[in-house]
């Protein structure tokens, strides 16, 4: 998500400098952003490997031929920078790369639609300006994301970008390796892809070497401790492959644009509906990761043979696809909405079952609902499971935080399980870890248990006091002399006296009880905090799972301990009744006298 508020205005002024300068149709100002963006990353890339090439005495081979780099034709006039862009610069992008990969095939048809050289001129300067190549690594697609909310059409059949954090997240607990096919059959912008292959380099390069940024992503990633045969097939067809059935191809140009920008000099990233006839590709993954889009139902007389056909649910059928395009023990790491996890429907039920009874369902992963915020407030939760392999035990976390507020701003905060789900994941297997998490769940337990009885026995005297006062203030007033005063209302001046001088006592016990309450949950609040935290991991039998209908909610299955909550005796209530009924007829009796 595009969270730095500089950037966002530069892009806004951006995107009103596009409309006021011609290019009224949205999708042609990102399509043509994304083309300059490219060129800017283009040459800050090739500006780096030559830097990079003189710190090592070594000499540097362009990559990029002069005429096309930024830096270059930057500094042409505006007629003419705008002539070299159309006839020299855009007519040789697709020649980047290999005329059979998704850049080669779909940047031919690359065009540049900006007639006004001043727009062009602006739109240089404000890019220049956004400091691209200081930003996450990601932010060509982070950049698109935010100006499609823009069209009012984001998240719109499921088309929004799944957040970094949760891509790295589900890329760091599959941990895919050098030699493995890694897939993604709806890939959007190509975060998937990208942040698979920057794990793996970063797990192939030399500690010393390696910078991390404020968000925990690696940099300098350049793979020193690969083999040659692993680097290899990383530059092949088929370590990498993506598809999207966006037909305007916006998506995928931009996919192929950043997986080049990445490193891969060859993408292969196509236009495809997977879910269709026409796609063939059985057994063809090691890995697979995805947030498909839950756009609900799908052309039913497309769908492939080989899926269910008791389903038109995309959700449903896409875990079906990616159970047939991975390898025998082949695992994957998908974002599915919550009714997959419990709905009751035969088709929800026979999925659920086909993973655990077919395969092995590794883990379930439930996440707050605000992770897609501000585009959908849907529960999701992530899944991972191996093909071909045998369920026991599946692995369960419940997910409360992400790091971000769950409201539509998604600002951070310090609140974030990911570090404890990797954690958990990771020694989910580990005997002495799992014991000694245990063990403190224990402690914390003893802990809390004799300040929870202390609780409820404040909120017992809190009630006591705040019915007393209650009870007090009503005599107050039954006893407060009028302007007609009697002699015996005047002689019980005193009991007033002696009955706010208790009402005053009544006060202060009641606010020093409420002071040692408000102490106490202090005290309680850090040790419950890391209570809640410890038991959001935990595992379920296949046996469970297989008695409630193969149902994956965690909330099943988590044991809580609802904290006891005070409730008065049913005798105190009775016998507090009786004295307020006592109280409305002595005030009903004083009305009377007045009425004499």
């Amino acid at each position: 998500m595009l969270t730095d508020p500089k950037l966002r205005s530069q892009v806004d002024a951006l995107w009103d400098k596009f409309w006021t300068g011609g290019l009224t149709n949205p999708l042609d100002a990102i399509e043509q952003f994304s083309y300059l963006l490219f060129l800017k990353r283009l040459d800050d890339r090739e500006n780096a490997a030559e830097r990079q090439a003189k710190r090592k005495g070594t000499a540097y081979q362009a990559q990029v031929k002069k005429e096309m780099r930024w830096s270059i034709w930057k500094q042409m006039k505006a007629e003419e920078m705008l002539k070299h862009l159309k006839s020299v610069v855009f007519p040789q992008l697709a020649s980047l790369t290999d005329e059979a990969s998704s850049f080669g095939i779909y940047m031919r048809g690359a065009e540049c639609k900006i007639n006004k050289p001043s727009l062009l001129v602006e739109a240089v300067n404000l890019i220049d300006q956004m400091e691209i190549s200081q930003q996450n690594q990601d932010v060509q697609g982070d950049l698109y994301e935010y100006l499609l909310s823009h069209l009012s059409i984001a998240g719109r059949n499921g088309q929004f970008r799944t957040p970094r954090h949760i891509i790295r997240m589900m890329v760091q607990m599959l941990d895919p390796k050098p030699k493995e096919r890694v897939g993604d059959l709806a890939a959007g912008t190509g975060g998937f892809l990208i942040n698979a292959h920057q794990h793996i380099l970063e797990k192939a390069t030399s500690k010393d070497i390696l910078e991390f940024d404020e968000d925990g992503s690696a940099h300098h990633l350049i793979g020193d401790l690969l083999k040659d045969d692993e680097r290899k097939f990383m530059q092949g067809k088929k370590y990498l492959r993506g598809f999207d059935n966006d037909s305007g191809m916006t998506m995928l140009r931009i996919g192929s644009m950043n997986l080049m920008l990445h490193g891969i000099q060859e993408p292969q990233f196509f236009y495809m509906d997977t879910l269709s006839k026409g796609y063939e590709g059985a057994g063809e993954y090691d890995v697979i990761l995805m947030n498909p889009p839950f756009k609900g139902a799908v052309d039913k007389g497309d769908v492939h043979p080989d899926l269910p056909s008791d389903t038109t649910k995309s959700e449903l059928l896409f875990l079906h696809l990616i159970l047939r395009a991975l390898d025998m023990g082949g695992r994957a790491a998908v974002i599915v909405p919550d009714g997959v996890l419990f709905g009751s429907s035969r088709a929800h039920v026979e999925l659920r079952k086909r993973l655990i009874e077919e395969n092995r369902l590794d883990g379930v992963v439930s996440m707050p609902s605000g992770v897609f915020k501000p585009y959908a407030g849907v529960s999701t939760a992530v899944l991972f499971f191996t093909r071909g392999a045998q369920t026991k035990n599946i692995w369960f976390y419940d997910m409360a935080h992400d790091g971000f507020s769950l409201d539509d701003k998604r600002n951070k905060i310090e609140e974030n399980d990911i570090p404890d789900v990797l954690k958990c994941w990771e020694n989910r297997h580990t005997k002495k870890f799992l014991e000694t998490r245990d063990l403190r769940i224990g402690e914390l337990r003893g802990l809390l248990a004799p300040m929870k009885a202390e609780r409820l026995d404040l909120q017992k005297e809190i009630n006591r006091l705040t019915f007393e006062l209650a009870i007090d203030s009503v005599s107050d007033g039954l006893n407060a002399p009028t302007p007609f005063a009697t002699e015996t209302q005047s002689r019980g001046e005193g009991n007033k006296k002696e009955s706010l001088s208790l009402s005053v006592s009544v006060a202060k016990s009641l606010s020093d009880a409420q002071a040692k309450l408000a102490n106490l949950n202090s005290l309680i609040s850090n040790p419950q905090s890391e209570l809640d935290r410890l038991t959001r991991q935990f595992w379920v039998t296949k046996e469970q799972v297989k008695a409630n209908k193969y149902d994956l909610s965690a909330s099943r299955y988590r044991q809580v301990e609802a904290d006891a909550a005070y409730h008065e005796q049913p005798s105190v209530t009775l016998e507090r009744l009786a004295r307020l009924e006592g109280v409305m007829l002595d005030e009903i009796s004083e009305l009377k006298k007045l009425l004499k």
